[in-house]
């Protein structure tokens, strides 16, 4: 005879079997399309490698080549100019988002400039900055902080004053109120910003690569382009993907366990 405990044991494990599944579902379902594309004929062979061949290239590149240095450079390239993109973004967003002075300053300034492609900067970039590391990490900066300002603008604009006013009633000091009201307040539009300017950076990697890069998996890509190697380049996107995704994921988590005070609705 099946126990309450049992059917409760069978309950949860059905239930996370389900949400596995779920998870995976769209990733089969996209490499049975894109086997099936390259198998199909609608593309020439040459043109399409299978998901097979590009996960045996990866395997040789991550094992007996490049590829892991590579995937190191970058995400290197790209941390450091998300961090230093937030490291500004977050006192500039929160400076225009709270105060309606600076707010009218220089809003038109950042729209300006956040509307410019960092691809088309880069013969100044390489200009002012030369070919070395500093030119790659710049580029990687602007497109960060851009993206990481307006987040940050859009989430403190809409932190309601009453919070203030209330923390002021109850005899808070302007530290106070600071520390214990408005980090907390905004440390959700402080991560986010850093999700957004994460995702725009490793968008932008291979564009920043492009200034004479040896090593990288925008180089890795470019160089790639340039011997009609299409299943190297497929494992670079595939890498940038996966890497991204990955530090992605890391930040949700972080995400959940800073601001588990934070009350959510989730969708079921």
């Amino acid at each position: 005879m099946v126990s309450y405990g049992d059917f409760k044991k069978g309950k949860i494990i059905f239930a996370r079997c389900r949400h596995l599944g779920f998870l995976l579902l769209p990733w089969c379902l996209l490499v049975l399309f894109w086997h099936t594309m390259a198998v199909s004929g609608f593309v020439n062979p040459g043109l399409m490698p299978t998901p097979a061949q590009v996960g045996s290239k990866l395997v040789e590149l991550l094992f007996g080549g490049r590829l892991g240095i590579d995937i190191l450079k970058s995400t290197q390239r790209v941390t450091l100019g998300v961090l230093l993109g937030i490291a500004l973004a977050v006192p500039v967003g929160f400076l225009i988002g709270w105060y309606k002075g600076a707010r009218t300053f220089l809003d038109p300034l950042i729209n300006f400039f956040r509307a410019l492609p960092p691809i088309a900067l880069i013969p100044l970039v390489v200009v002012y900055f030369g070919i070395d590391e500093p030119a790659k990490v710049i580029i990687l900066f602007y497109a960060s902080f851009f993206a990481g300002v307006i987040v940050m603008y859009e989430g403190v604009a809409q932190i309601s004053p009453i919070f203030i006013k209330v923390a002021r009633t109850l005899g808070a000091s302007e530290w106070e109120i600071f520390s214990r009201v408005i980090v907390p307040m905004t440390m959700p539009h402080i991560l986010t910003a850093l999700r957004v300017a994460l995702g725009v950076a490793w968008a932008t990697l291979v564009a920043s690569e492009l200034v004479a890069a040896q090593q990288g998996l925008g180089a890795l890509i470019q160089s790639a382009g340039s011997f009609f190697q299409i299943d190297i380049i497929y494992v670079g996107i595939v890498s940038i993907g996966a890497v991204a995704l990955a530090m992605d994921l890391a930040l949700r988590a972080i995400t959940r366990r800073l601001i588990r005070w934070q009350d959510r609705v989730e969708l079921q």
